[in-house]
């Protein structure tokens, strides 16, 4: 017999995988529950909403695909410059690992409050991230004066977005070796001081 533990994750895993097999739609906890082989009541039992269940699963692939661990490289630098380049090639190299799933939440945010909370969870942390980098330049006066801390900030998180990697790597052709080239390039010549 399957613990609690068990039960959870594996209707984690279920959802993991159903939302990367069908990006475009919105998945009701009846479907999650018959394809993860549990009750609906079993399922409200672990989750108490959709929108749980969404942000549940998002966070269960961050640990899964150890991106706690990636980012806390991140913090460790020993200097705003040095973070902000590692922030661009960890969350750069990131975004194709969970691709399918954000692809998911994108496309179903606009018309799915449960699909839209998780999203905004997982983009306000990394919103936060980028504020975190911003203030350390900041601090540091290697920031461009060009630049408010808050706009730097919006400016980089609107940059590092999973839209634009899509866009660069999907419509327009680029490689990840690209992408992360150019996206190097482009942060460190509007963002830093000469």
């Amino acid at each position: 017999m399957s613990t609690k533990k068990d039960t959870r994750s594996h209707i984690l895993e279920t959802t993991w995988k159903l939302l990367e097999a069908h990006p475009g739609k919105s998945l009701s906890m009846s479907e999650i529950a018959k394809t993860s082989g549990v009750s609906r009541q079993a399922l409200y039992l672990h989750f108490s909403s959709r929108a749980d269940l969404l942000i549940a699963t998002t966070r269960y692939v961050d640990e899964v695909k150890q991106l706690d661990q990636q980012l806390d490289t991140v913090m460790q630098c020993p200097n705003g410059t040095e973070m902000l380049k590692t922030f661009v090639e960890t969350w750069g190299n990131y975004i194709p690992q969970v691709f399918n799933v954000s692809k998911a939440l994108m496309v179903t945010k606009d018309h799915d409050e449960a699909a839209a909370e998780a999203w905004r969870e997982i983009m306000g942390c990394l919103h936060a991230l980028c504020d975190e980098i911003t203030k350390r330049l900041s601090n540091e006066s290697r920031l461009s004066t060009n630049w408010s801390q808050q706009s730097a900030s919006d400016f980089l998180y609107t940059l590092v977005s999973i839209y634009n990697w899509e866009q660069l790597t999907h419509e327009c052709n680029w490689t990840q070796e690209q992408y992360l080239q150019h996206i190097q390039h482009a942060v460190k010549k509007s963002l830093l001081t000469k």
